[in-house]
């Protein structure tokens, strides 16, 4: 194999649990909007919250979330429909946190090859998670769809990260957990695609990985370390 010189990140469910911090934005809208409730009504709208997070999943405006769930399940004080995303903006990157292991595999594979993320979404809520987590101080360059004007599975991403970081597709390799935007984005620009598959998911796609990992430790296999 080719000497890797880069190895890009994605960010939600790869670098961050995206599923905790779901699970942490119902308990602070549960907080603030709703009196007592039972652990089974609790349940139901925890499920229900996470299908319109589900649905709006990679989209900017993130304020039908709230909508819909406030329609379905009316809170004791309704917020005006032109504060749902401001509220979902402000709250919502709080709610990740990083996995210590996480910051210092990334630190150890810096030592000996460039590193970036590359996201699709907000570049306010995205840069927002990246800071309260501290990942903006482990890496090289940030790549944001919403900055960038492109989005994954576009291979254009990828082509403007390995432009900026002056690195070979053939010696870079991307970890991500979506199969299609992320492994096939990458593998579109002939960028190695690692697919980061924790919960060991079949694949169930024409796409074939150039790997697959089930914990990021993995990833010290890939680099030459001392």
């Amino acid at each position: 194999m080719t000497n890797i010189q880069a190895i890009f990140f994605d960010l939600d469910d790869t670098l961050l649990d995206r599923n905790k911090a779901v699970d942490k934005m119902f308990l602070i809208i549960l907080d603030k909007y709703y009196d007592e409730i039972t652990d089974g009504e609790k349940n139901k709208m925890l499920k229900r919250f996470k299908d319109y997070d589900s649905r709006a999943y990679g989209q900017n405006d993130k304020a039908f979330v709230l909508e819909a769930f406030f329609n379905e399940f009316p809170p004791i004080e309704r917020i005006q429909r032109n504060a749902l995303q401001k509220f979902w903006n402000e709250h919502f990157p709080m709610c990740f946190s990083i996995n210590e292991n996480v910051l210092h595999l990334v630190n150890v594979i810096k030592e000996q090859v460039k590193v970036a993320i590359i996201t699709n979404g907000s570049t306010q809520r995205q840069y927002a998670k990246i800071s309260n987590t501290n990942l903006h101080c482990c890496f090289d360059s940030i790549f944001i769809s919403e900055e960038v004007g492109i989005s994954k599975p576009d291979k254009r991403i990828f082509e403007f990260a390995l432009n900026k970081l002056n690195v070979k597709p053939e010696a870079t390799l991307f970890v991500g957990d979506d199969l299609e935007k992320d492994i096939g984005g990458c593998q579109n620009d002939n960028v190695k695609g690692i697919w980061f598959n924790p919960n060991k998911h079949s694949n169930d796609t024409k796409i074939k990985p150039f790997a697959e990992i089930h914990s990021l430790n993995q990833l010290i296999n890939y680099v030459k370390v001392p």
